[in-house]
């Protein structure tokens, strides 16, 4: 296949839109969704036909059911789908209400699930698709003040790797895409900010210092990556996206590993067992 027809939610600016006009200008088609699709006019001046601005709440289940039908039949199909909607929720764990708990499982879990479950009946009748979600460093590590944010994301990462393991047999692939360290608007003007308690402004300069000494990556660079990706013959569970990840998760999980086998006596009292499994292994 030459062309191929992309799904994207959250594509009016960042992330989204880098990949929809990488998309568009190596001749793709994309069906494009905002919730304001006024943002994407100037994608549809340029390309016309090629693209369906589509207006989308990713929230409304109702609506992203008719949005992937929509975009089904304006294209004929659909390839790649990408769930890229979604926000950043600051706030230390005793901060966040539980509207603020809610609203971000609501987004960026049942959001993404909707999109999902929306968009396989028509991959499995294709006996092809590619599903890449958006995850997040976060999703694969968790740093203080983030804590609903990694929830989210660690929840999307979860069911989406059971989810590649039931529709490998069908043809379609699941990829979690994770990002560390871009000039988005992740942290700025699509965030959401607990009101905060005094007592955890220690925790909030730690976390502002730490993402000081972090060189934001380009937006832009990712759209060559991402056509990479779903170029693939044989696409990944995960990747990241930017060159701080693999080090910073090899550091974490070298450090778990490490308590693990610290504590693995422990392991061990609770299987009632009393002999050490490396004798019983000699």
């Amino acid at each position: 296949m030459t062309s191929k027809v992309w799904f994207i939610t959250g594509a009016s600016k960042g992330f989204g839109r880098v990949w929809a006009e990488a998309a568009l200008a190596r001749g793709d088609k994309v069906a494009a969704t905002a919730r304001d699709v006024g943002t994407l006019r100037d994608l549809v001046a340029s390309y016309g036909d090629a693209i369906a601005a589509i207006k989308l709440d990713v929230n409304d289940k109702r609506a992203v059911d008719t949005a992937i039908a929509e975009a089904h039949r304006r294209f004929g199909r659909l390839d790649v789908v990408i769930n890229n909607a979604g926000y950043g929720q600051f706030g230390a764990i005793e901060e966040i209400t539980e509207q603020d708990a809610r609203a971000q499982i609501e987004t960026n879990v049942f959001g993404a699930l909707w999109v999902t479950q929306a968009a396989l009946p028509i991959m499995r009748n294709q006996g092809s698709g590619h599903i890449i979600q958006i995850s997040s460093i976060g999703g694969v590590n968790a740093f203080p003040s983030l804590g609903m944010y990694h929830a989210s994301k660690w929840a999307l990462e979860g069911f989406s790797q059971a989810l590649a393991g039931e529709v490998a047999g069908f043809g379609i692939h699941v990829t979690l895409v994770e990002p560390a360290g871009f000039s988005t608007d992740w942290s700025g003007p699509s965030a959401k900010v607990a009101t905060p308690i005094e007592a955890y402004a220690p925790v909030r300069k730690m976390l502002a210092d730490r993402r000081a000494g972090v060189v934001p990556g380009d937006p832009q660079a990712t759209g060559a990556a991402m056509l990479a990706l779903v170029d693939a013959q044989q696409p990944p569970l995960r990747v990241f996206f930017g060159d701080i990840g693999l080090p910073m998760i090899q550091q974490e999980y070298a450090s778990r590993l490490a308590v693990w086998e610290k504590w693995d006596h422990v392991a061990d009292l609770a299987q009632g067992a009393k002999k050490n499994r490396k004798a019983q292994a000699a």
